[in-house]
């Protein structure tokens, strides 16, 4: 049976723009150094808004206020099965602190489908821009 997994990604915006933060090096190749938004896994008796927030802490540094739900993809790797859950992530600054990856840029909404990230955050990108 496939592993099924509970994540959280946080569609960090500023200004107009979203955060994009990249992975280091990797020996899977559907992470090697994909961009992605950030987020994890949601731990035993969180909901996933208060996994959102504290993901964003531990990898950013970034403390929000505001999640609002916003969209759930499911999605099939190689070796298991995420469902994960998006939440707009609202913040009043670009202060951020690069814990866990290499990387990170600002985005205007139409330069995201560009980026050729993670697999699992496509129909995220797809419903930002408009497209579903």
């Amino acid at each position: 049976m496939v592993k099924r997994i509970e994540v959280v990604a946080a569609i960090v915006q500023y200004g107009g723009n979203t955060l994009c933060v990249q992975r280091g090096p990797s020996k899977l190749d559907y992470i090697h150094e994909k961009i992605e938004f950030s987020g994890g896994k949601i731990e035993a008796g969180e909901l996933g808004g208060q996994a959102i927030k504290r993901e964003l802490r531990e990898e950013l540094q970034l403390n929000v206020d505001q999640a609002d739900y916003f969209i759930t993809v499911q999605h099939s790797y190689s070796d298991f099965y995420i469902n994960l859950h998006a939440y707009l992530c609202p913040i009043d600054h670009r202060g951020i602190v690069l814990n866990e990856h290499v990387d990170a840029s600002w985005l205007a909404i139409e330069e995201l489908s560009s980026l050729g990230g993670a697999a699992a955050d496509i129909p995220i990108v797809d419903k930002l821009i408009g497209i579903k």
